[in-house]
Formats: C-alpha cells, sequence, structure tokens
C-alpha cells in the first residue's frame, strides 16, 4: 500500500518545520509527503523545497488545494493532514489494517483519528471528547482528526466539494454512501491555537452555531464570513 499524505497550507512557516521533521522521522518506505500551497507569503513554499517534499501550487480554498495533492498523488490511500496536527507513531499501520476489516459484507474505505487537542486550558479535553464521540454517533469527520481514504473511494466521492466551509462533513455525507467511518482510537494531536486565540467558550459557541446553519441550509460561502 502506497500511502500519499496531503497537506493544504497557507502561510504555515511557523509549523512546516515541525511537521515535517515528525513526518521524515516517523515515515516508512511505502508514502509520499505533499504540500500543497495556496499562495503562501511567509516562506512556507520555500521551507517545504528545502525539506525535500512534494510541492503542488493550487488556487487558496482547503477543499481546493486537498483535490489538487490528490490529483498529483501516486498513493493507493489519501490521508489528509492540517498542517498543526501531529499522527501518531503508528498512523500508517493502524490505517493500513483498518481498511482491510470487514463491517457486514463490505469493508471500510474511508475514516478517521480520534482527536486531543494540545494547550493549557482543560476543557480542551473536554472538547475533544465530545469531538471523538460525536463523530463515533453520526459517521461525520472533521479535519482535524486526519480523516483517510481509498483512492477509489476519492474518486468515487467525486473529492471535496468546492466550498470554503464544512468541506469535511459533506465529504464524510458523500462518504458515508460508500461506508461508515473506521474511527479510530488511536490519537492525533492539534494544536489548540484558534481555541486558545479567541477564547474555548467563545469558539464552541461559534463552530456549534455553523453546524447548525449549515444543517439548516445557510449556504458554507455565508457561513464562511461568520467564521473568519
Amino acid at each position: 500500500m502506497l500511502l500519499s499524505i496531503i497537506i493544504p497550507v497557507f502561510n504555515e512557516a511557523e509549523e512546516l518545520p515541525s511537521l515535517l521533521g515528525h513526518l521524515a522521522l516517523s515515515g516508512g518506505r511505502d508514502r509520499e509527503v505533499i504540500v500543497v500551497d495556496g499562495g503562501s507569503g511567509d516562506g512556507s513554499l520555500q521551507l517545504a523545497k528545502r525539506m525535500g517534499v512534494q510541492i503542488i501550487c493550487s488556487e487558496r480554498g482547503r477543499a481546493r488545494q486537498m483535490n489538487a495533492g490528490a490529483a498529483g498523488a501516486k498513493g493507493d490511500v489519501l490521508l489528509f493532514l492540517h498542517a498543526d496536527t501531529r499522527l501518531p507513531s503508528s498512523a500508517e499501520q493502524t490505517l493500513e489494517t483498518a481498511l482491510q476489516q470487514e463491517e457486514g459484507a463490505h469493508c471500510h474505505v474511508w475514516g478517521r483519528f480520534d482527536v486531543r487537542i494540545a494547550g493549557r486550558p482543560l476543557l480542551l479535553r473536554v472538547v475533544a471528547a465530545l469531538m471523538n464521540w460525536r463523530s463515533r454517533l453520526s459517521g461525520i469527520a472533521t479535519g482535524d482528526q486526519a480523516m483517510f481514504m481509498t483512492r477509489r473511494a476519492f474518486d468515487a466521492a467525486g473529492g471535496f466539494p468546492d466550498q470554503p466551509l464544512m468541506e469535511d462533513v459533506e465529504m464524510s455525507k458523500r462518504l458515508l454512501a460508500l461506508s461508515r467511518p473506521v474511527c479510530l482510537a488511536e490519537r492525533v494531536t492539534t494544536s489548540g491555537r484558534r481555541w486558545e486565540a479567541h477564547g474555548v467558550w467563545k469558539t464552541i459557541w461559534l463552530m456549534w452555531r455553523l453546524r447548525w446553519l449549515y444543517w439548516r441550509g445557510v449556504p458554507a460561502a455565508e457561513l464562511a464570513g461568520l467564521y473568519r
């Protein structure tokens, strides 16, 4: 199995050295790392080039960047990773085994990891636990949980929808038509920088409000303005 790790970035020069160094130390031979730059102006592209990973330039927008990365990937399995998220050491072996598991008469074709949010506020542990629980119940994954899927599943779903927000939610809905997700108990660790910068309670309220409005049919383009 060849694993393609696709990392969409925009002005992530602070995170990239740590992330790419982490991947280099933990990596096996059967994978490729692809950084998809959306027009960074802080040297992210140059950093990625110096660290020897594959580079793809794309229009800005996480969905567009992830689709561009998938188009240039050679892997049988695609894993989409945020620049501020770190994979567990056993990630490759775990997801390969998981995608071979059967659910009834069908194999799983996609999944995600549990998430841990790094940061000082103790409430972040509760937030992460609720994210993991909600995802198991609903079958909806978030980008922070390092979504992965077979190439065939990605193609069958038509890739990520070209929208500025909730692309992970919409992609999960498309993939649910193919199989339930594998919800791995191994945890990725994602940065709590957004939560700490804007306040944990304020961010919780914002994220639940956005999901509620999206469920009610408010267009993602309109919600993106609220998110920013």
